[in-house]
């Protein structure tokens, strides 16, 4: 059985900003990289938030570039997903692929969190192509288009409020005969002169020849006065929330309702389910975000997480 002082689970601006740290302290990170290289980050074409890339850079360049980075100062990264930690004894025993084991000091969790979707095959095929789950990353790219925005929440009030800054028109696709978003953020949406509410509406597909071009809608479905007709857009943003991916270490660590793992208010130290600091594991990145959701944000508590991973083991 292998060990390491460090251990990072996740290959997204969190973990790669991790691995750099953990490796520029001589920690020798470890890092598995889970079912996605990249993370998240790689479902967007292009990035033009990131501090570094004044034209914009493709977000899978970028993703490799992180890692070239975090292997050049001795992190192993490697293929697998982290399917179990027992948390038990120290050092903490940790399962990969079902099977393998590992022993490490210290674990940074970084395994970010998945977008929901509605389900659709068209989801997938417009991947990229003009199907989103973040306004605020991909919201440029639709100056002056036609947008809409599928969701009833405050995320979804945000996300059309933000996109009406920069569209000609955004439609607020609504499933129900009302928002569920708090009052001051109905308030603002009704507000806005360019935001056009479709409720009891549901996306059914989409369509177009070189990108989305248009989305299929039923109003009041299943209902006698049912209604099926299409709406010309440039771009359709999920906003309906996030899965943080915490399954591997569920009933074992402090979380919120939604599943995100709680952080102590200064670091990015974790707790168990008592409300007690589990020593040595940290978390970074959307895992434990259930605000930002930025690869800025995520690559700055990546930072932290190493940081405190390599005070930590000072003190070993």
């Amino acid at each position: 059985m292998s060990h390491t002082k460090c251990l990072i689970i996740g290959s997204g601006p969190a973990g790669y900003t991790a691995a750099i740290y953990a490796g520029r302290a001589n920690l020798a990170p470890v890092e598995y990289i889970g079912p996605q290289m990249g993370g998240q980050l790689t479902q967007t074409t292009e990035v033009e938030n990131f501090p570094g890339y004044p034209q914009g850079v493709d977000a899978n360049q970028m993703m490799m570039e992180l890692r070239e980075q975090a292997e050049r100062f001795g992190a192993d990264i490697r293929d697998g997903e982290v399917t179990a930690i027992d948390f038990s004894n120290r050092p903490y025993n940790v399962t990969i692929d079902g099977s393998e084991q590992l022993t490490a000091d210290s674990i940074i969790i970084a395994t970010g969190a998945k977008a929901k979707y509605l389900g659709l095959d068209d989801e997938k095929k417009y991947s990229g192509q003009g199907v989103s789950a973040c306004a605020t990353c991909d919201g440029f790219f639709y100056r002056k288009k036609v947008t809409a925005v599928v969701g009833g929440g405050d995320t979804a009030c945000e996300d059309a409020l933000y996109l009406s800054g920069l569209c000609s028109k955004v439609y607020l696709v609504v499933r129900k005969n009302y928002l569920r978003a708090s009052d001051i953020m109905q308030q603002r949406v009704k507000a806005a002169k360019n935001i056009e509410i479709l409720f009891e509406h549901n996306v059914t597909g989409l369509y177009g020849n070189n990108g989305v071009e248009g989305m299929h809608v039923v109003k009041r479905k299943g209902e006698t006065d049912e209604e099926n007709y299409d709406v010309a857009i440039d771009g359709l943003f999920l906003a309906i929330g996030h899965t943080p991916v915490t399954d591997f270490v569920k009933g074992c660590v402090k979380t919120d309702e939604q599943g995100y793992i709680i952080t102590n208010e200064k670091t990015q130290e974790v707790f168990d389910t008592a409300g007690n600091i589990l020593p040595g594991i940290f978390a970074a990145g959307d895992v434990c975000d259930p605000v930002y959701r930025q690869a800025i944000v995520a690559a700055g508590t990546g930072c932290r997480a190493a940081l405190d991973a390599e005070k930590y083991l000072q003190k070993l």
